[in-house]
């Protein structure tokens, strides 16, 4: 880690703790930072505030009172999620209080190279792909970000030679000023987080700013499926690298079956462990990040094809009497489902859907579902899926909830068939997160592996 001194003795307020504030107010100690955090949660339902304030640093919980911000601070270290129309947010920008998330600081003190990656779908199972291969061809891929560990706090123990492998959102992003990755990643961009952004092109120039600071000797990999994309390649200092699955590009494609990269292929697509063209795009961009950074084909061919998805994103879990299971419980949008589905064929695919009603009905779902074997359906939109399923000639059943669905689910599977959560919807009817509904269906599989292996 660099010894920056620019935050020694400076008066620092970290805004949210979560573990990228606890990491953030923890590294900024360290730096020499007077540090102050404030949380919402009371002190007493707070572990976190609680060890920092034994480590002697200054904690508020409960409230955010703004006259906390009287306090002459010199910068203020947001969580992500914190909006910038928080009432602390606003009042520190009309204060000229510079406002960063923590992968800025992590960016300072950084002495390992950075990819970052970014992008509307694939962030997740794109990143931990990229960390695999590099790990796999004899390079340290160290995950940090929005998965593995924060950011600010990898970078305290990361040498010169390793490589930090970061998912960025658009949340982290707006809070950069000035966050440099030696090779930066798109995957695409597409409308989400509306509510948090306001509009499509604020999304897309939060996004963006992941290639703010980079040069002709940095390289940005772009998604040239997507026309945004290749009009965004001409606005950019960086040297673009694309990656496509429609045509050949000067970077990385699909041709014939294979995956090439500038001419010279790679590997075939169908060793790819993970099912659907959505999971080619992501390939081709891990390829390319791979390549620029100096890894050999077979430790890309030997790391993609054993890849077998991150968990909840279309992971694979196995089979139970010859029927498979996949959990893509992340899913929780039609364009997420209508991808996991185009892996698959349809006649032998069991589909379980359906979560939290947000009043859209589900007709552009109905081609994507056409020949499915059966759906079962769970929750506050079961109602809504069922009309779309009638109008695709689909039958259904209902279920009172995931592990019933399962059960549902494997008394109609014969052998070869596979059996998919992939709900097109948000879990807060019924399961805390997306997390907890992919692990109730994990463990119904378990408990049907155990069963039938009884």
């Amino acid at each position: 880690m660099k010894k920056i001194r620019q935050f020694a003795n400076k008066k620092v307020l970290v805004l949210g703790l979560a573990r990228s504030g606890e990491a953030a107010a923890r590294l900024l100690a360290e730096l020499g930072a007077i540090v102050t955090v404030n949380d919402g949660k009371a002190f007493a339902e707070n572990p976190a505030a609680q060890s920092l304030l034994e480590e002697g640093i200054k904690v508020i919980c409960g409230s955010h009172p703004l006259d906390l911000l009287d306090e002459n601070f010199e910068l203020l270290v947001k969580n992500p999620g914190i909006r910038y129309d928080n009432p602390m947010v606003v009042r520190a920008l009309e204060k000229g209080i510079p406002v960063i998330t923590e992968v800025e600081l992590a960016y300072l003190v950084s002495e390992a190279a950075i990819i970052g990656i970014t992008g509307s779908n694939g962030k997740t199972t794109t990143t931990t792909m990229i960390a695999d291969i590099l790990n796999a061809g004899g390079k340290k891929g160290i995950l940090a970000g929005n998965i593995g560990f924060p950011a600010s706090e990898v970078v305290r123990t990361a040498k010169s030679d390793d490589l930090l492998v970061m998912e960025l959102s658009s949340f982290q992003l707006m809070g950069t000023k000035a966050f440099h990755p030696h090779i930066a990643l798109i995957t695409n961009l597409l409308p989400t987080h509306i509510d948090y952004h306001g509009t499509f092109a604020d999304y897309a120039a939060a996004k963006w700013n992941i290639q703010k600071h980079m040069g002709p000797s940095d390289f940005l990999i772009l998604n040239f499926n997507q026309d945004l994309a290749k009009e965004h390649a001409e606005k950019t200092q960086a040297t673009v690298v694309p990656f496509s699955t429609k045509g050949k590009v000067d970077g990385a494609y699909l041709e014939n079956g294979m995956l090439y990269f500038k001419g010279e292929a790679v590997m075939p697509a169908d060793a790819v462990g993970v099912p659907g063209s959505h999971n080619l795009e992501n390939a081709l961009a891990a390829i390319a990040a791979a390549k620029l950074s100096g890894i050999a084909n077979s430790a890309i061919e030997q790391s993609l094809s054993r890849f077998r998805g991150v968990k909840h994103r279309l992971q694979f879990l196995g089979d139970v009497n010859n029927v498979k299971f996949y959990n893509d419980s992340k899913s929780t949008n039609i364009l997420a489902t209508q991808k996991a589905l185009s892996g698959f064929d349809n006649s032998r695919v069991i589909l379980i859907a359906g979560g939290l009603d947000r009043g859209n009905e589900f007709d552009e779902l109905v081609p994507d579902i056409e020949g499915l074997k059966k759906m079962i359906l769970v929750g506050e939109s079961a109602p809504r899926l069922k009309r779309a399923a009638d109008k695709a000639g689909v039958s259904c059943l209902d279920a009172e909830d995931i592990r019933a669905a399962v059960k549902l689910a494997f008394a109609a599977a014969e052998p070869g068939d596979l059996i998919l959560l992939s709900p097109a919807n948000a879990s807060w009817d019924m399961y805390q997160n997306f997390e907890v509904r992919g692990d109730e269906f994990i463990a119904a599989f378990n408990a049907l592996k155990e069963t039938s292996h009884g």
